[in-house]
Order: C-alpha cells, then structure tokens, then sequence
C-alpha cells in the first residue's frame, strides 16, 4: 500500500518537470526559428532594392537544407526539421499612383519546423 502511494506522489511531483522540459525545448526551437527568419530577412535586404522580387520571391529552403550566411547547408542536428520560405511584393502606399514605379517592397519569411510555422518576419523596405 506504502508503494502505491509513494508511486502516485512521484508521479505528481515528476509530471511538472517532464512538461516543463517539453515547454523549454519548444522556446528553443522558437529562439532558433526567429533566429533563421532574421538572417534570411538580412541577406534579402543586402540585395539592391531592384533585384529583391525576381531573387528572392517565392524563396524556399527545404526540410534539412536551410543554408547559412555563406550559403552551406547546415550540418548540425538542430537544424535538420527546418525549413524557410520567402516571398516578396511589391506594394503601393494609398498616397502613391498606381502608375508610378512602386518605391516599396513587402518581405515576408516564414521558418518551418517539421513543416509546422513556428516564426514569422515582415518587412516593408523602401528604395
């Protein structure tokens, strides 16, 4: 009887550290993700403004092949579940004409672990 009820009160009292673990892993992946999302939004906005849309919209990264800052694949393990994608768009302020050359680009990057969205960056750039 001693044993049941000394198994039931370790459980009660281990059951906040295994969720704990579980939340702090989480904010690690997350930390990594908006990490990821800021290189790549940097290595776009190093790009002349002219060449943003055609070099990088519709951007992607594959599960296990997100790249560095000197474009080589990440070999560590805790990189191989993401991926990241980007998009980009040129866009009108309601003050501009429509007919005028857009002086605006909307940069979106989006970072993905085992193809789940866990970080999101924007960016409106100007020339």
């Amino acid at each position: 009887m001693a044993t049941v009820v000394l198994s039931i009160a370790a459980a009660g009292v281990l059951l906040p550290f295994t969720s704990g673990e579980a939340v702090r892993v989480e904010g690690a992946r997350r930390t990594l993700a908006a990490k990821l999302a800021g290189d790549l939004t940097e290595q776009i906005l190093r790009t002349p403004f002219e060449q943003i849309v055609a070099g990088y919209d519709g951007y992607l990264e594959t599960q296990g092949g997100v790249k560095d800052v000197s474009g080589a694949v990440f070999t560590d393990s805790n990189y191989a579940k993401f991926s990241r994608a980007a998009s980009c768009e040129y866009v009108y302020m309601p003050q501009e004409s429509g007919a005028a050359n857009p002086q605006f680009i909307l940069i979106t990057v989006r970072v993905y672990y085992s193809g789940r969205e866990i970080a999101t960056v924007n960016r409106l750039v100007s020339q």
